[in-house]
């Protein structure tokens, strides 16, 4: 895998993204979005790492791991990550929950999502 390379799991109504195998949530949150607009679920998932990745770029340790699943009038977003040492997670979890709670992300992700003609 080139050092850019991300993994994209689809099982049927979700897609996950992760940087290694098997995906890991050692720390998580979820939020739950409405799906009334056609999405692209991979560009959804791709904002949403690179935005939990901004938040705990310092954690040592972290990879990134995000799962969006298709719940018909609801995307489920789970987020979260693998880390080297999960007893070290401190804070994480809140920083995800805020990061994820934030209706500007919402917004901004939604849009970045929408599928082009």
């Amino acid at each position: 895998m080139r050092r850019n390379s991300w993994h994209i799991l689809r099982q049927d109504d979700a897609l996950t993204v992760a940087r290694h195998l098997p995906p890991r949530f050692d720390v998580a949150a979820a939020a739950d979005l409405p799906a009334a607009r056609a999405l692209s679920l991979r560009r959804l998932a791709q904002q949403v790492r690179q935005d939990i990745w901004r938040a705990l770029r310092n954690l040592r340790g972290f990879s990134p791991v995000v799962r969006v699943t298709d719940l018909g009038r609801v995307l489920r977003i789970e987020a979260g990550g693998r880390l080297a040492d999960p007893r070290r997670a401190g804070g994480a979890g809140d920083v995800l929950a805020a990061v994820l709670s934030d209706p500007a992300n919402h917004g901004r992700w939604l849009r970045h999502a929408e599928r082009r003609a």
